[in-house]
């Protein structure tokens, strides 16, 4: 079949993986003249014909997040005027998706309102990576292509034989369990828990773990890290519980606050992160590793421009008896 032509564009969240895309795609990024006046203001202009052309942009909601969105939505409006046949997102980091629901009154469901404004701008098709939650999916009306990391980073346990009898996967809270319980099937090893409530954030004496850990090379992960709280303190638990080794995994290093002093301070041996979002120079330190998650990116835009099935991007090449 013969893939339509395409552009593909990249608004400045992410320039590096946007660039690693573009020539597994075996093109160039199309030129955009984007500005930031002195109040703020954003100005953006397409400089090459879109009429009638399918576009694709990627662009993360990731700090600064609102300054991000804007610039997406700002794009959207340019390409809908400039007669583009179709608008596809690709957003590597979906912010405000853990606004997922009403947890008190008179709160709002942040990610439904990106939803709509999207859909309401003529956003023909999402793609993105490790939703907060996958009910997001269901605020769109819209195809929404869901790829997920963990392809990716267990093929580092893989390639770096670093499975064994002694790994043992382990959720640093409840909302994780899920994330745990097939990370664990794809590396063959077992999992524990983190029995830490929400919003406990004392830690006077190490929280409780329900699964065998002792001895046992332990792998964290989460689908974020921010403020690095909840690794740092699940971390602090297993080492008092005898685990030998700590690796903390996550798809997106957001590192606000103080993360980054949190986890070098930590007990946690190695970070694992994809680049969902870039982790500027200030916050590189040496536990931190980045694993590249342009191929699967570059795959599904492909796919989807030439009218094919993505559902084998889902799965690791390492265990394909897994479903993820």
């Amino acid at each position: 079949m013969t893939t339509p032509e395409y552009r593909l564009f990249s608004l400045g969240s992410n320039p590096k993986l946007a660039n690693e895309v573009a020539s597994i795609l075996g093109t160039k990024l199309s030129d955009i003249d984007v500005r930031q006046f002195a109040d703020d203001e954003i100005y953006e202009r397409i400089e090459q014909t879109v009429r009638g052309r399918d576009v694709y942009v990627m662009q993360g909601i990731s700090d600064p997040v609102n300054d991000n969105f804007m610039k997406l939505m700002i794009f959207i409006d340019a390409a809908r005027r400039a007669s583009a046949k179709t608008i596809n997102v690709v957003i590597p980091y979906f912010g405000y998706a853990r606004s997922d629901r009403k947890a008190r009154s008179r709160e709002p469901i942040a990610a439904r309102l990106v939803a709509n404004m999207l859909e309401s701008q003529g956003v023909k098709r999402v793609i993105t990576m490790d939703l907060h939650a996958d009910q997001v999916q269901g605020f769109f009306d819209i195809p929404v292509d869901h790829l997920i990391s963990m392809p990716t980073l267990g093929h580092y346990f893989y390639e770096n034989d670093l499975l064994g009898s002694d790994l043992v996967v382990v959720a640093p809270d409840h909302s994780s369990v899920g994330r745990a319980r097939k990370f664990a099937k794809l590396l063959h090893a077992e999992w524990a828990i983190i029995d830490r409530r929400a919003n406990d954030d004392s830690h006077t004496t190490p929280f409780g773990i329900t699964g065998h850990v002792k001895g046992k090379r332990a792998i964290l992960i989460d689908d974020i890290i921010d403020t690095g709280l909840s690794m740092t303190l699940a971390s602090a638990s297993l080492a008092a519980a005898g685990v030998t080794d700590i690796y903390a995994v996550a798809p997106h290093a957001v590192l606000s606050d103080h993360a980054v002093s949190k986890l070098a301070e930590s007990a946690i041996s190695k970070i694992l992160v994809t680049n969902t979002i870039e982790v500027p120079d200030g916050k590189q330190f040496d536990k931190l590793s980045h694993l590249s998650v342009a191929a699967p990116f570059a795959e599904a835009i492909r796919r989807v421009a030439a009218f094919e099935s993505i559902e084998d991007i889902m799965r690791s090449p390492d265990n394909l008896d897994v479903k993820l």
